[in-house]
């Protein structure tokens, strides 16, 4: 559905990407991630043909940025950080402006309008104003308007700047539905949203691609810092054999279902010290029913973007 190959794109003197090469396959959800001034946006505009590239090349749907933008565009539904909205305008009126604006044709647009804002999550909202509706409700209106005309294809820039947790957990669970009909590529730097909604991640970082992959493939990019244990047994006696093994920092029971948090000391092996719990458990007739590595997204995130402006 996207293919970019060795994009670039300089301001001057300033690069803000440099040489990236990624693709995301028809049906998928990707995270795009990287901190602020990392180049996100500005590959995002690009994807969304706003934007020129200095150099390389960006198909979307078969067809190129730049040698065919109609018939890319037609193919891409985009939702900037700050949705454009017209808060005179009603809810249902703007969306039938912009389906009009889109090519959708007059026998088709009020199906496509009441589609995309039932896939919104619209629904009763049709004659408000838009300047009356609150924050989490006009990203809707970003969404449905990103839809309203179809396209294989949907970027969503940061489609949570700015929500209270309710409204981030109902955007996302719009988005997750979305996927149904949709490929989805969103940029975001809420992890946890990229761990519940996305297939894969993209990590950008200083303009250039540092990292991509599965979210378990990212997460395994970084060592564990300790492991989660399920443990059949006496519980204390557990504690204390892992407790007492060269680098482990602590070891407590957490429940009484036998769930026992590690952590390891910096610089551990974790590899090593997971191969000596199971052996000197077993051996103490200790079950070991799961063993399973610590290590976060956010964890990930921070180690590649390291240095990165906040």
């Amino acid at each position: 559905m996207i293919e970019v190959r060795r994009l670039s794109k300089s301001y001057g003197s300033f690069q803000a990407v440099k040489d990236i090469s990624f693709e995301v396959a028809a049906g998928e959800v990707v995270g795009f991630l990287g901190p602020n001034g990392a180049g996100k946006s500005t590959t995002l505009r690009i994807l969304a043909g706003f934007l020129g590239p200095t150099s390389g090349e960006v198909r979307v749907a078969g067809f190129s940025i730049t040698d065919q933008p109609l018939e890319a565009r037609e193919n891409i539904g985009y939702m900037p950080e700050t949705s454009p909205l017209y808060p005179e305008m009603r809810t249902d009126e703007y969306l039938r402006y912009r389906a009009e604006l889109k090519g959708v044709k007059g026998n088709k647009r009020r199906a496509a309008v009441e589609e995309a804002m039932r896939d919104a999550g619209l629904d009763g909202m049709e004659r408000v104003l838009i300047g009356q509706l609150s924050k989490g409700y006009r990203q809707r209106v970003g969404l449905a308007d990103a839809i309203v005309a179809s396209p294989k294809l949907l970027i969503l820039d940061e489609p949570t700047a700015g929500l209270d947790p309710n409204q981030i957990r109902e955007v996302r669970d719009l988005i997750a539905r979305l996927r149904e009909k949709h490929t989805v590529l969103v940029s975001t730097h809420i992890l946890s949203e990229v761990e519940a909604m996305c297939t894969r991640g993209i990590v950008i970082a200083r303009g250039e691609l540092v990292a991509e992959g599965t979210i378990d493939e990212l997460r395994a990019l970084r060592r564990a810092d300790g492991v989660r244990a399920r443990i059949r047994g006496d519980a204390d006696s557990a504690v204390s054999i892992i407790a007492a093994i060269p680098g482990v920092a602590s070891a407590e029971a957490t429940d009484e279902n036998g769930h026992v948090l590690v952590s390891f000391e910096d610089g551990a092996d974790s590899d090593e010290i997971a191969e000596k719990i199971t052996a000197l458990l077993v051996a103490a007739q200790i079950g070991v029913l799961e063993l399973v590595p610590r290590s976060s997204l956010e964890q990930v995130f921070a180690e590649l973007t390291r240095g990165e402006p906040s």
